[in-house]
């Protein structure tokens, strides 16, 4: 095809960008980045941002806070340019099972209200799609109110004209190395949807989701409504309810929310050993010392331990027993931000290599993540970043084939043809 007529590629803001996870699927998918967003506020050095930038470059990159930066766009000061789509893996501290209930604060936490940047963006841009990424938590945050800040979310972004489909999803189950559950939310701006006799039906047939993460049954289907406004549904939903009424499927449209738990269509999985490089590789400081190795096998057995609240209560604070070593003989446990660094801890992945025992390598997990080798090794400077940091980038990182597998979809779907904006 003569390139000028080759149609444009579909375009896509990234926000929360990290180290560029949704940007490196969906550019394999066709898609072109044209701004992105990244900033962290709890620290002075930007190294996610520093890393994105040697990666990526830094045109059209912000490294600011979002609010910040959708402030001088609306005041004209700087421009945010229309795109396509918006995605981003939106902070999830505040939903994350790392913290206990009573800490995860919802959309009320620091960084939960960083959704509605999101939705200001969104309302501003008017893109066609939205795409997101989030720990699970978030169709039952917060504790109090199961399911609530999750029912704001669809109803503001019903508000601004879109129908929302979403999607719990184990990257395992679809063939990548790592056992990593995260929620993913569509939302497809309503002129693009041909509104059937059931827009339910048609989801759990040929959503996109459900499309590219295939179920082979749906169980327990419920159907609920959400017409309330968004301030009412925030002090009224699910008050005293003990499990959140969103199921790991589910579609809302039109004040409707239908939702059902899927039974997974799983296809053979990369085990852990496909992403081992070769133990003479291993730095020294990987392997770990064998006066070291009680208190590992401590931190990962199971334990109950008596304790005192901060109010004078006693309790004993349980932990099951974890693997040790970890299985190379199937998917990885999910990374977390904390697997960096040599101390002993519970949730570092250990390896056991002819009787010797080592955690895992930077390299490693960012090959259980879908990352290039050595995608985070050196910053904007060509400094080369800590690996107890580049652990922590592909903690907070999502499996990038799942974003190229939605993005392929979604190229199919609304840009197969001549694209118009």
């Amino acid at each position: 095809m003569d390139k000028k007529n080759r149609p444009l590629p579909p375009t896509v803001i990234e926000l929360f960008a990290g180290v560029g996870g949704f940007r490196l699927g969906l550019e394999a998918a066709g898609w072109e980045t044209i701004w992105s967003n990244q900033w962290e506020p709890a620290t002075k050095v930007q190294h996610a941002s520093s890393c994105y930038v040697a990666n990526f470059g830094s045109e059209n990159h912000s490294n600011e806070d979002i609010a910040v930066a959708i402030d001088n766009h609306e005041a004209e000061v700087s421009i945010i340019p229309a795109a396509d789509m918006i995605v981003g893996g939106f902070p999830c501290q505040d939903y994350s099972v790392a913290k206990s209930s009573k800490s995860a604060l919802g959309l009320e936490g620091k960084k939960g209200v960083l959704w509605w940047q999101i939705h200001r963006l969104a309302g501003n841009l008017r893109p066609k799609l939205i795409f997101l990424e989030n720990v699970d938590r978030l169709l039952k945050s917060p504790s109090s109110q199961r399911g609530r800040d999750f029912a704001v979310m669809l109803r503001t972004l019903g508000d601004l004209g879109y129908m929302v489909e979403w999607r719990v999803v184990n990257a395992a189950d679809y063939g990548f190395a790592q056992r990593r559950i995260r929620v993913f939310l569509l939302a497809t701006r309503s002129d693009l949807v041909s509104e059937p006799d059931s827009i339910f039906e048609q989801y759990f047939a040929t959503g996109v989701l459900p499309s590219v993460f295939p179920c082979e049954s749906y169980e327990d289907l419920r159907h609920f409504e959400l017409l309330d406004d968004p301030v009412n549904i925030s002090s009224t939903f699910n008050i005293g309810g003990k499990k959140s009424p969103f199921q790991d499927s589910g579609v809302f449209w039109s004040g409707h929310v239908m939702t059902g738990t899927g039974r997974a269509s799983k296809h053979k999985a990369q085990n852990l050993d496909s992403v081992l490089v070769d133990d003479l590789d291993v730095p020294r400081e990987f392997w770990i010392e064998e006066s070291s190795l009680p208190s590992w096998k401590y931190l990962k057995g199971s334990k109950s331990i008596a304790r005192v609240s901060k109010s004078g209560h006693s309790y004993n604070y349980s932990e099951g027993k974890m693997s040790f070593p970890d299985s190379i003989d199937r998917p990885s446990r999910t990374i977390l931000t904390g697997e960096g660094g040599t101390t002993p801890s519970r949730f570092k992945h250990v390896i056991e290599r002819g009787g010797r025992y080592r955690r895992l390598l930077p390299v490693e997990l960012e090959r259980l993540s879908g990352f290039p080798d050595d995608w985070t090794k050196f910053d904007s400077l060509g400094l080369q970043i800590s690996d107890t940091k580049r652990a922590f980038f592909i903690g907070n990182a999502l499996v990038v084939g799942l974003a190229e597998t939605v993005g392929r979809e979604l190229t199919a779907r609304y840009f197969g043809g001549e694209l118009t904006r």
